[in-house]
C-alpha cells in the first residue's frame, strides 16, 4: 500500500488532486489511508468523507434489482412498460449511424434484465452519429446534468428518441441503469432513496449512503474538480453543490454519495456470496450471476463502448468483469467524479475515492491504482 500511497501523495503535490482515500481489505483486514485534503488549500482529508460516487452506484441498484427479483415482486424477463409505459413501442434505428427516422420496429420489449446488462437500446454514444448529436443537443448524454430534469420528465425527453439498437442486441453505456431506478421507484411505489434503504442501504449498514448529503454532514462533503490543461478547476465547493441537502427534483435517476467504509460493507457482501455479518443478504446464484459477463459476443461491437474495451472486459450485472489477462476473474467498477473499486480473486477489495472528473490523466491515475492496490 505504500507504493501506492506515495503515488497519490505526487499527484497531490504536482497539483493534479486535492485528496483522495483509500481501503484495501481482505478477510476481516481492513486499511485505510487518506492524503492531501478536501480542497485546494483546505481541511484535511479524513477517512469518513462523503463522497460523489456516480456509477459506483450501478452495483447499488443492480442489488436492489435483484432483491426485488429473489423476493418475487419482479422478474429479469418482465417488460419494463409495466412501470415505464413511456417505453413501450419502441423504434429502432436500423443501423448506428442512422438518421433518426430510419427506423423499425422493437421486435420485442426492453426487459429488467436489458436494464441490468445495459442492453436497453438507450446509452452513451461513442463516435459521431445523429442518434449521438441528437442525445447532446437535448442534455441527455449523461452526466450530472442528468438531475437538472426531475426524473419523469427525463425519462420523457429520453423516450422521444428511437434505441440504438435492438432489445437486449447491443450494448450502450449508463441509461439503462437511471431507468432502472425510476422503474424501482415506481415498482415500490416509494421514493427510490427509501426503497434503496430498505433494501440495501440499511440492511448493510451503509449509514452515510444516500442521493444527498445531509445539510448537517456538509463539512464531510469535499469539493469537486475537473482538470483543465493539467491544473484543478473547482465545479463544486467544499460542503456544497447539488449533492448537499433534499434535491429540489426527483432524484430516481440520480447516483449516490457514499463512504469507503460503506462502501466496503456492500462489496463484502459480493464477496462473500451475498452475506454480511453472517447474515443471508442476497441468493448467492443472483450474485454470481451479477459478477459474470452478461454482454452477447454480438454486442461488442466498437461503437458500443470505449476504445479496446472489450478486448479484455465484459459486463455483469452492474459492474465490469475481466476476462483475460492478468487480472482475469476481477470485477469493479469506476464513477465518473474519479471513484473505483475492484475486486481480485483472492478477496482483495481495493477502492480509491477522489473528487476529480475522469479525463484521460485521471484514468491514468485509475490504471495505476488497479496496478497498485495490494497488500
Amino acid at each position: 500500500m505504500d507504493e501506492l500511497i506515495a503515488l497519490l501523495q505526487d499527484w497531490v503535490d504536482a497539483g493534479r488532486l486535492p485528496g483522495a482515500v483509500v481501503l484495501l481489505a481482505r478477510g476481516d483486514e481492513v486499511r485505510v489511508r487518506t492524503v492531501g485534503s478536501m480542497s485546494v488549500g483546505g481541511p484535511p482529508m479524513p477517512e469518513h468523507a462523503i463522497m460523489r460516487i456516480q456509477s459506483m452506484t450501478k452495483a447499488v441498484v443492480a442489488v436492489a434489482t435483484l432483491r426485488g427479483v429473489e423476493a418475487g415482486r419482479l422478474a429479469l424477463a418482465d417488460p419494463v412498460d409495466r412501470w415505464l409505459p413511456e417505453l413501450a413501442d419502441r423504434v429502432v434505428l436500423r443501423r448506428p449511424d442512422a438518421s433518426l427516422d430510419d427506423v423499425e420496429p422493437a421486435r420485442r420489449p426492453i426487459t429488467v434484465r436489458d436494464l441490468l446488462v445495459n442492453g436497453s437500446g438507450y446509452g452513451m454514444a461513442f463516435g459521431d452519429t445523429p442518434w449521438g448529436q441528437t442525445m447532446h443537443e437535448r442534455g441527455l448524454d449523461g452526466g450530472p446534468g442528468q438531475v437538472l430534469r426531475g426524473a419523469d420528465d427525463w425519462l420523457a425527453a429520453l423516450a422521444e428518441l428511437p434505441l440504438a439498437h435492438q432489445p437486449g442486441e447491443g450494448f450502450r453505456y449508463h441509461h439503462s441503469f437511471p431507468i432502472l431506478g425510476i422503474l424501482l421507484q415506481r415498482a415500490a411505489g416509494t421514493p427510490l432513496e427509501q426503497h434503496l434503504h430498505q433494501e440495501v442501504l440499511d440492511p448493510l449498514g451503509m449509514v452515510d449512503t444516500g442521493l444527498s448529503v445531509p445539510t448537517s454532514q456538509a463539512a464531510r462533503l469535499p469539493a469537486a474538480y475537473r482538470l483543465e490543461d493539467g491544473r484543478l478547476v473547482e465545479t463544486e465547493p467544499l460542503g456544497g453543490g447539488p449533492y448537499l441537502g433534499p434535491p429540489p427534483l426527483d432524484p430516481a435517476h440520480g447516483e449516490l454519495v457514499s463512504t469507503a467504509a460503506d462502501y466496503h460493507r456492500f462489496v463484502r457482501m459480493l464477496v462473500d456470496g451475498g452475506r454480511l455479518d453472517g447474515r443471508s443478504f442476497l441468493d448467492a446464484g443472483l450474485v454470481r450471476e451479477m459478477l459474470r459477463d452478461q454482454v452477447a459476443p454480438g454486442a461488442r461491437t466498437p461503437e458500443s463502448f470505449m476504445p479496446g474495451f472489450w478486448d479484455v472486459m465484459g459486463w455483469g450485472y452492474g459492474v465490469a468483469v475481466t476476462l483475460a489477462g492478468e487480472h482475469a476473474g476481477r470485477f469493479g467498477w469506476s464513477g465518473g467524479q474519479g471513484t473505483d473499486f475492484f475486486v481480485d480473486p483472492d478477496g482483495t477489495i481495493a477502492i480509491l475515492l477522489t473528487q476529480v472528473e475522469l479525463d484521460e490523466t485521471m484514468f491514468e491515475l485509475l490504471g495505476r491504482f488497479q496496478e497498485l492496490a495490494r497488500f
